[in-house]
C-alpha cells in the first residue's frame, strides 16, 4: 500500500491539502484554496482513517511478503524482478477491500461535507447504498496496482544497490532514505491516478463524472492537462515522509516475524545477493581475458 498512508497523525494535514487540491474544480492551487478558507479544520477524518489502516496495512503485509516469496522459489534469477511487482499488485488488491470504504469516508470528511465519520457513513449509505462506499474503487485500483508494483521495485532495486555500494545490507537509517526516494518517486508518477480517484470519490451524489473515462475527458477539455497534478507537492511530501517510515518498519516487522530472527526473505540475503554478482562479474571478466 502506498507509504503515505501509513504515516503519523502529525503529518495527515498534508494529505488534507492534498485532497483538497486535487478537489477543486477549476483548480486555482494552494492561493485560492487558503483564501476560501481551506487551510481549516485539516485534521478531518484523522481518526477514522488511522482505524482503517491498521487492518489496510496488516493485510497488506500478510500477502506481500508470502507472493514475494512464492514467485522467487517458482521463476529464474533473472524473473526475480516479478516478485515485487505481483507481491504489490497482490497484496494492494487485497488490502482494498478495507481500504477503499476508509478512503472514501476520509476524502468525503477532507472535503467538510460530513462533520463526523458516523453521519458520513450513515449518509452515504442511506443515499448511495453500500455501492458508495466502494465509490471510484476502479480509479483506486487503477492507481494503486501500478504504485505498490512500482514503489516496491523501486524500493527493493535501490535496496540492492545500496547493498553492493555499501558491501553490506543498509541499516534503518539508510532503508529509510531509501524509502523516501521511493515514494517520492512513485507518489510523482501516480499523481494523475490519484486526482482522479479523488474526483470520484468525493463527487457524492452530483453524478458529475459518470465513470472513470468520462471523468478523464471532462478533466481534460475543461481545466486542462495541468489539472492531473494537482496537489503534487503535498502528494511528494505525504509520500516521501511515509516511505521514510514504512520501509524501516516494514523490514523490522520482517525480522520480528522470521523463525531465524533473519528476515522472511526466501532467497539470499541483499548482501549475498551482491557478492554473488561481484563474483560472476570477476568470473566473466577472466573468461573475457582468457579469450584475448
Amino acid at each position: 500500500m502506498p507509504a503515505g498512508d501509513t504515516q503519523a497523525p502529525a503529518l495527515y494535514p498534508i494529505d488534507t491539502i492534498k485532497t483538497r487540491l486535487q478537489a477543486m474544480i477549476g483548480g486555482g492551487g494552494l492561493k485560492a484554496l487558503l483564501s476560501s478558507g481551506g487551510g481549516k479544520g485539516l485534521y478531518a477524518g484523522v481518526w477514522g482513517n488511522l482505524a482503517g489502516v491498521a487492518p489496510s496495512s496488516a493485510i497488506f503485509m500478510a500477502v506481500y511478503e508470502p507472493v514475494k516469496h512464492w514467485v522467487y522459489k517458482n521463476s529464474s534469477e533473472e524473473q526475480h524482478w516479478l516478485g515485487p511487482v505481483l507481491a504489490g499488485m497482490a497484496a494492494g488488491a487485497a488490502a482494498s477491500l478495507t481500504r477503499v470504504p476508509t478512503e472514501v469516508v476520509k476524502q468525503r470528511l477532507q472535503t467538510r461535507e460530513f462533520a463526523g465519520a458516523a453521519a458520513a457513513i450513515s449518509s452515504i449509505v442511506a443515499k448511495e447504498g453500500l455501492r458508495g462506499l466502494y465509490a471510484g474503487y476502479g480509479a483506486f485500483l487503477l492507481r494503486d496496482l501500478p504504485f505498490d508494483a512500482i514503489e516496491f521495485v523501486a524500493y527493493e532495486q535501490l535496496r540492492k544497490a545500496a547493498g553492493r555500494l555499501l558491501q553490506r545490507d543498509p541499516n534503518p537509517v539508510e532503508v529509510s532514505i531509501v524509502g523516501a526516494i521511493a515514494g517520492g518517486f512513485t507518489g510523482i508518477v501516480t499523481t494523475p491516478l490519484d486526482v482522479l480517484k479523488t474526483r470520484l470519490m468525493t463527487q457524492g451524489t452530483s453524478g458529475r463524472y459518470k465513470n472513470l473515462v468520462d471523468a478523464t475527458l471532462q478533466i481534460a477539455r475543461t481545466e486542462g492537462l495541468g489539472a492531473f497534478m494537482s496537489g503534487w507537492q503535498p502528494r511528494l511530501m505525504w509520500i516521501s515522509l511515509g516511505g521514510f517510515v514504512f520501509f524501516p518498519a516494514l523490514e523490522a516487522a520482517k525480522k520480528l516475524y522470521s523463525p531465524d530472527g533473519r528476515g522472511m526473505h526466501s532467497t539470499p540475503s541483499d548482501t549475498a545477493f551482491v557478492i554473488e554478482e561481484l563474483e560472476a562479474e570477476e568470473e566473466s571478466r577472466l573468461k573475457k581475458g582468457k579469450k584475448k
